[in-house]
């Protein structure tokens, strides 16, 4: 809603970059967390967003979110999950919206990080709800048509970080995983175009 603080974690990435620009254009106020000062730095000045702070740089990521987000916050695009989401959990405005997309921090743990703030979403009247495209796809022709408008007029930005050589695959996607990539990290199959 116009207005409202969005948060989005791993902002820099193929799915946070568009998630924050929706919310800008919607007119709310979007904050982002990334993983190096460039990133920060690209999703403030190429995305667009109100605000963002490097987590790996803060000592305190709940001290980052309080300057940032003073007022609370409404929604919250959850890309990563663990210390991040635990911290929102205890910023949330009352009925704040949490969309689950990813838990990249935790993808490796050998046992759970715990969750100390989720008595919020029953004091907050929080709504979380985990959100994978494939449970949109009759949405996809309207996407599309809307998305393609934007991507025109110059109103949605989008990079990609694209690696040559199909022999670098599982490279590629560990380091996207790593955080070494902005935006969507691609594979390029054959480097020279097939005549």
């Amino acid at each position: 809603e116009p207005g409202e603080t969005v948060l989005v974690s791993a902002a820099a990435g193929a799915v946070g970059q568009l998630a924050g620009q929706l919310a800008k254009l919607k007119r709310a106020r979007v904050v982002g967390s990334a993983g190096s000062a460039r990133k920060v730095a690209h999703v403030t000045g190429w995305l667009g967003f109100d605000a963002a702070y490097n987590y790996k740089s803060e000592a305190d990521v709940g001290a980052a979110l309080d300057r940032l987000c003073p007022d609370g916050i409404d929604v919250y695009f959850d890309n990563v999950g663990g210390a991040t989401l635990d911290a929102v959990l205890a910023r949330l405005n009352p009925g704040a919206r949490i969309a689950a997309c990813g838990m990249i921090s935790t993808y490796d743990r050998a046992r759970p990080q715990p969750i100390h703030n989720l008595a919020n979403v029953v004091g907050k009247r929080v709504t979380l709800q985990g959100f994978v495209v494939g449970d949109h796809l009759a949405k996809l022709p309207a996407y599309i048509a809307e998305m393609s408008g934007w991507l025109r007029d110059g109103r949605i930005r989008y990079r990609e970080d694209l690696v040559a050589g199909i022999e670098n695959t599982p490279a590629a996607f560990l380091g996207m995983l790593k955080g070494e990539s902005i935006g969507k990290r691609l594979v390029q199959i054959a480097v020279d175009p097939v005549r």
